[in-house]
């Protein structure tokens, strides 16, 4: 079973959504894991996570998209 990358990680829900649904619009599986607290937002992070082979393309395109 082939690894799985992390390759962004942020504080807000909106924003890992916005960036999962472009990498899925791209054809790139992502995986999302919540780790932040249940009683307070602010502690702990939303990370995205990618296919190891795909991890290269998935990151150019986050950076693609957060430059615009």
């Amino acid at each position: 079973m082939e690894p799985w990358i992390k390759i962004f990680a942020t504080r807000s829900i909106a924003e890992a959504s916005i960036v999962r649904g472009m990498l899925e619009e791209n054809q790139v599986p992502v995986q999302q894991l919540n780790k932040q607290d249940s009683s307070y937002l602010n502690f702990g992070d939303i990370e995205l996570y990618v296919p190891a082979h795909l991890k290269d393309t998935a990151v150019q395109l986050v950076q693609k998209s957060l430059l615009n």
